[in-house]
């Protein structure tokens, strides 16, 4: 069920995989010293502490898209906050959680961030422009013969590409460059992905935003149904299309059982 990266991210929301002019990569997608940090224990811990999920789940994991830069997750400290922070740089940082098997019992989401600056000139309803600051994204499973015959290719695309299928349904809370609060954004190349604005405008720009959020009833105003099972939760931002640069923060986050 990971291609819910490599499809929302490669498929729906980032222009394509050729690399930005001029920007070299390496085979993983991160230089050495993202990967080393990524393997250490005081890391591991940091994060384990920081996310805070039902059991079941497999452990926190970067994503590397291939072509796109990474920017890793570093663990730190912020206004007297523990967080995980990265400096985007034209780049897709993912840090993704599976659950395996699938997760039936969730409730409250809360989570915070911060941010320094928003992407310059990012749309969410545009596909060639659709960076983020923040996002958190969780992915659901559920009857795909209710799809559009455009759905099922897309899936079959990335089944091909990945050996993995896309999920049912994809949400993600999203801090937008503009946007009314509380609207959702359907994604332009797939209707199974659609993004609920939380945070909009550079009004709080500075300052940590802290949200609680029902996550079935987000599910519903999103897609007007009942969710199924959770397959997986992530971290994401990304400023590869806008090539912007800029500083986030995430804060705690903790998934509750219903």
């Amino acid at each position: 069920m990971w291609l819910l990266f490599i499809c929302t991210v490669a498929l729906a929301s980032c222009s394509g995989l050729i690399p930005p002019e001029g920007v070299e990569h390496s085979a993983a997608g991160a230089d050495s010293t993202d990967a080393r940090n990524h393997k250490s224990a005081a890391w591991r811990f940091a994060v384990e502490s920081l996310l805070q999920t039902p059991s079941g789940g497999e452990r926190w994991e970067p994503m590397y898209l291939p072509g796109k830069r990474f920017a890793g997750f570093e663990s730190t400290e912020r206004q007297g906050r523990p967080s995980l922070s990265v400096a985007a740089d034209r780049s897709v940082s993912i840090l993704r959680q599976r659950f395996a098997p699938s997760l039936t019992d969730f409730g409250q989401l809360a989570f915070s961030w911060k941010v320094d600056a928003l992407p310059e000139g990012a749309d969410l309803s545009d596909t060639e422009h659709a960076d983020a600051a923040v996002r958190i994204l969780l992915a659901f499973d559920g009857d795909r013969s209710k799809w559009s015959p455009r759905n099922q290719r897309l899936s079959e695309m990335s089944r091909l590409l990945t050996g993995e299928e896309l999920p049912y349904a994809t949400l993600a809370y999203v801090w937008s460059n503009q946007g009314e609060l509380g609207s959702v954004i359907v994604n332009p190349r797939t209707d199974r992905i659609r993004k609920l604005v939380v945070e909009s405008g550079v009004g709080q720009i500075g300052h940590w935003r802290d949200y609680r959020r029902d996550v079935r009833a987000d599910f519903i105003k999103a897609f007007g149904e009942e969710p199924g099972p959770l397959v997986a939760v992530a971290l994401m931002t990304d400023t590869d299309n806008t090539r912007s640069r800029l500083h986030a923060w995430y804060g705690p986050l903790t998934l509750e059982p219903r």
